[in-house]
């Protein structure tokens, strides 16, 4: 490759780029000169290479203006620059004439470029004259300069193009961008045949559709067939009257707009929704309460009070049908099953509809934010849809079927409304026989149906809506209970589940109870399921491996064979071994819980510390407990001192775990009373009540829950607040006869039940 010095006049180009072989003809006075640099600029900003120009004419335009007529010969890069006299400015230039070297390599990227380029003019529709042009280019340099014709290029990449002086390097890049423009023109033209197909398809879907009707009209046929069968549907789907009144109105108007117009698919979708209620259909209802009864037991072992409540609907239902008495739309009950997880809620509200005779549909609740999930969409908005209710009865096919709401107690609310109002509307019996929807806009008889709502807890359903339900306390089950349901039915569906057959595996009641008290400690018995379904997998991977040979009695030692460390101790006589802690009982959203409250103290400073994520209602009952043990320091033989610069610290274990509620008031008081007296709390105590600066201690709600969870603990005592002693006759006898329990009325009472004899020797000094 050639390479001089030469000295040119330089000539900007703004946002101009003049590439070798190229012609051009620019309002400049270039002198004398016959050959020129001319260097792209852009914003002031000039190329690191320009092109050598030959001028090869000089025109003088009118006005007295010159122009120049310049043909580009090679490339070059502009070196040091100085101006003449006259104030041009000329650089000192290194000419870099392409090589005329060709290789192998450099005649792949030719063919490939002609390919490309010869794709492009194809889709742009060339008349062939381009095309020959590029074709008869024969220097792989010149060649890739072409693109710098293409006014789809932009100035940078023209400037890109032109200061590549390698040949090889220069073809790679016009490749490459001429690649990038076709796949661009291609899209464009994909997205062009797609929208012109779109609306070939409307104008050939509208002829045909005019041709149909000629057609039918040929053969005699109505025109509007459709809406006649519609009219028939409508005729055969026994609706009330105002609903039908609807309905005729709406297939006017569909008939008067005709099929084709975009309004009238909303019109057919409201129909299509209209139909689907099934608006005279009902199911043959059994209202036998004996059945009734023997269905819920042989699906659900203990849970007497449910039973009892349910048998006692069906049986009033049977009375008033058979009597004659006029159905009353605003006597209906909606019973809400309130308890933990895993006690059999949501397949309580199956046997009921089994027992009945009637269908089944469960609506899930929980999370809903939207108030048209319950009320539907008005069909002013693009996607309407009714709301679930009526999906439910579409679900159900009938009008009377027992409707499942579970987790009523998570529903939320934000801006786009509160469902729990809707609902409101839904379980009241006074005016759920005319319930609204917003889609279907006619009156809905919902009373034929049978509402069970079901949730955790109580507290977090508003109030409004708690009070039209009647609420079933669901307070989990003693260990009898969880064997006999394992043994009846859990352990039956997994043995299933697993593959094994009755004769080959069985199971020991002992082993049962194991898995029930060391492995799992909950109200419900589905955490029991799992760890049943664990020593099954065990037993059935023994048996397909040929390691054991059928029938298999699975005992205790296989249990903790398969289940491995024991998970649940009672632990209460070693956390109580020391004073300043006290067993107290919770409620919880899951069942039943034990807490051990712990309670210190430090000579530094005088205040409260609380730990252990307590409510606002926790933290005023540790207040209240402090309170009310100072008042009683004389009788418990406490130094008034004691208290005088000292800090306590209350602590409830489980930090990470959120706890609030009043009835661990008589619990906080005795941890202290405990710890000032240096006296231990009895392990086999357990408590709770609600306690007030006099000392006095009030009622307090879930005790079945509690006592049960202190029963699974081991304790064998538990004192409770005297105005809920009425409470105990909820608690099952065979609890009743393993525990004590201690009403009280006072805190007095509760230290004396609870706290030993005799202090400990301690090295705190109180």
């Amino acid at each position: 490759m050639s390479e001089t010095l030469t000295r040119l006049l330089l000539v900007p180009l703004d946002d101009i780029v003049v590439f070798p072989n190229m012609s051009v003809t620019l309002t400049i006075d270039v002198g004398d000169e016959d050959t020129v640099l001319l260097v792209p600029k852009h914003e002031n900003e000039y190329a690191k290479v320009g092109t050598v120009a030959e001028v090869t004419d000089r025109i003088r335009l009118p006005g007295g203006a010159r122009a120049v007529a310049l043909s580009g010969l090679h490339r070059a890069v502009a070196g040091a620059a100085e101006t003449d006299s006259t104030g041009r400015l000329f650089v000192e230039v290194e000419e870099r004439p392409d090589d005329e070297t060709v290789d192998g390599r450099l005649r792949e990227l030719e063919v490939e470029y002609r390919a490309v380029v010869e794709e492009i003019l194809e889709l742009r529709g060339d008349d062939g004259r381009i095309a020959a042009f590029v074709r008869s280019i024969s220097e792989p340099g010149a060649l890739a300069d072409t693109s710098g014709y293409s006014p789809d290029f932009t100035f940078e990449q023209k400037v890109q193009l032109l200061e590549a002086v390698d040949v090889r390097t220069r073809l790679e890049l016009a490749v490459e961008l001429q690649r990038e423009r076709l796949a661009l023109m291609q899209v464009r033209r994909r997205i062009s045949e797609d929208v012109e197909s779109g609306v070939e398809k409307q104008q050939r879907e509208y002829i045909l559709r005019r041709q149909l009707e000629s057609i039918r009209k040929e053969l005699g046929e109505d025109e509007g067939s459709v809406i006649e069968e519609y009219r028939q549907k409508v005729a055969e789907a026994e609706m009330p009257e105002s609903v039908l009144e609807q309905a005729e109105r709406e297939l006017s108007r569909l008939e008067r707009m005709g099929d084709q117009t975009p309004e009238a698919t909303v019109i057919r979708n409201y129909l299509d929704w209209l139909l689907a209620v099934p608006w005279g259909k009902r199911s043959e209802e059994r209202l036998d309460p004996i059945y009734t009864r023997e269905v819920l037991d042989k699906d659900h072992a203990g849970l007497d009070d449910v039973k009892n409540r349910i048998v006692e609907y069906i049986a009033v239902a049977k009375l008033r049908k058979e009597r004659g008495i006029e159905e009353d739309k605003r006597s209906g009950a909606i019973l809400t099953l309130i308890g933990p997880p895993g006690t059999g809620k949501t397949s309580i509200g199956e046997s009921i509809a089994r027992a009945t005779g009637r269908e089944f549909v469960r609506m899930s609740l929980g999370g809903i934010r939207d108030e048209a999930e319950i009320r539907g969409h008005r069909r002013t908005y693009i996607g309407a849809l009714p709301g679930r209710l009526v999906r439910a009865l579409r679900d159900a096919g009938t009008m009377n079927p027992v409707i499942m709401l579970d987790e009523v107690d998570k529903v939320g609310a934000d801006w786009r409304g509160d469902p729990s109002s809707a609902l409101l509307e839904v379980l009241d019996p006074a005016q759920n026989h005319s319930f609204r929807d917003h889609y279907l806009d006619v009156e809905l008889d919902l009373s034929e149906v049978v509402f069970i709502a079901t949730g955790n807890m109580t507290e977090t359903i508003p109030g409004p809506l708690l009070d039209r339900m009647e609420v079933i306390r669901f307070d989990g089950y003693t260990t009898d209970e969880k064997v006999a349901i394992a043994s009846g039915y859990l352990w039956p569906r997994q043995r299933e589940r697993n593959g094994l057959r009755e004769d080959e595996v069985s199971v020991t009641d002992g082993a049962l109870e194991l898995a029930i008290t060391e492995y799992t400690r909950e109200a419900g018995v589905r955490q029991l399921e799992r760890e049943l379904g664990t020593v099954l997998r065990k037993t059935a991977t023994k048996v397909a491996s040929e390691e054991v040979e059928p029938p298999i009695e699975i005992g205790e030692d296989a249990v903790r064979e398969a289940l491995g460390r024991q998970k649940f101790y009672r632990e209460t006589a070693e956390r109580t071994a020391v004073p300043g802690v006290a067993t107290g009982l919770a409620a919880t959203a899951v069942g039943g819980d034990v807490l051990f409250i712990e309670a210190t103290a430090h000579g530094n400073g005088d205040k409260l510390v609380l730990t252990g994520q307590l409510g606002e209602v926790m933290k005023e009952s540790a207040q209240i407990a402090l309170s009310s043990v100072r008042s009683l320091a004389t009788r418990l033989g406490i130094d008034e001192d004691a208290f005088d610069d000292r800090s306590f610290h209350v602590h409830v274990p489980a930090g990470a775990i959120p706890k609030d509620g009043p009835s661990a008031g008589i619990t906080m008081a005795t941890a202290l009373a405990s710890l000032l007296t240096q006296r231990p709390v009895k392990h086999t105590v357990g408590m709770t009540g609600e306690i007030t600066l006099q000392g006095r201690v009030l009622p307090i709600g879930g005790l079945k829950q509690k006592v049960l969870a202190a029963f699974a603990a081991g304790i064998t005592d538990i004192i409770i607040p005297e105005r809920n002693r009425g409470d105990l006759d909820e608690i099952p006898q065979n609890v009743r006869d393993e525990v004590t329990f201690h009403p009280v009325m006072s805190i007095d009472e509760v230290l004396t039940l609870a706290l030993e004899e005799q202090a400990l020797q301690s090295n705190v000094a109180l």
